[in-house]
């Protein structure tokens, strides 16, 4: 059976070494069905990355995240401190910042026990030591103040058109209400009972959400530098704000 166009060399080989009936895996490809989710994993970052249909498939827009993170955690000397970690997914957010960061004392939280198992699996993959709690936001209370949270939460709007790929991804990890902002909202209006004085807030957002997103954060964080920047499409991506 010949390869289709749309798929890279390195995708088809892993799926023909993964599976002997290929008309079935093509099927599902036909029907838009994610290849990260047949072949089983995924790199991010340079790590590998295990994904089902329980965890979003991590993107080349959270690796951004992270290296944005890495770069502004070094500027403000915030390289040793703990981390919240809001909506883990797969885990490959916390899994990276403590593999490039190992001095970051980690917490991801989520509220999905699917997700958390397979974060649970990725954490062992990597052989890295962060703490996973299966919570939601609403009801997390931190017991010690953190020096960053970062979080790729939910920021879809309902009515907006998407990937026709997505709709095999957890629906709970895409869709907000509030245009899309519920959680961004939600996370800045309560952070500062979380954080210490020094301190980094990172967001993966919406490209058509940052001024809103920026004004709003104003509102909590008048004396802290507030950033949007861009992805390597020129978008804006990520949302930071840095108390010093």
């Amino acid at each position: 059976m010949n390869k289709p166009d749309y798929l890279t060399d390195n995708d088809w080989n892993l799926l023909t070494e993964k599976y002997e009936d290929m008309e079935e895996v093509l099927e599902k490809l036909n029907n838009n069905y994610p290849v990260q989710y047949l072949i089983g994993n995924v790199n991010f970052y340079g790590y590998d990355i295990l994904v089902n249909e329980s965890v979003l498939i991590p993107r080349f827009e959270t690796e951004g995240l992270i290296e944005k993170t890495i770069y502004y955690l070094k500027k403000y000397n915030l390289t040793d401190t703990k981390v919240l970690d809001i909506g883990t997914g797969s885990g490959c957010i916390p899994i990276t910042l403590k593999k490039e960061i190992p001095s970051l004392d980690v917490t991801s939280i989520d509220i999905s026990p699917d997700a958390l198992r397979v974060a649970e699996e990725n954490k062992k993959l990597n052989d890295v030591d962060i703490t996973l709690k299966n919570i939601s936001v609403f009801d997390y209370k931190t017991e010690d103040k953190c020096g960053l949270i970062i979080s790729n939460p939910p920021y879809i709007s309902e009515d907006e058109v998407i990937d026709p790929k997505t709709k095999y991804e957890p629906s709970i990890s895409l869709y907000a209400d509030d245009d899309g902002m519920y959680f961004y909202k939600y996370i800045i209006s309560h952070a500062k009972n979380m954080l210490l004085d020094k301190s980094i807030i990172a967001f993966e957002i919406g490209c058509f959400q940052g001024d809103r997103l920026k004004e709003f954060a104003k509102q909590y964080f008048p004396n802290s530098i507030i950033l949007i920047e861009k992805d390597l499409s020129e978008r804006d991506r990520y949302l930071f704000i840095i108390s010093e």
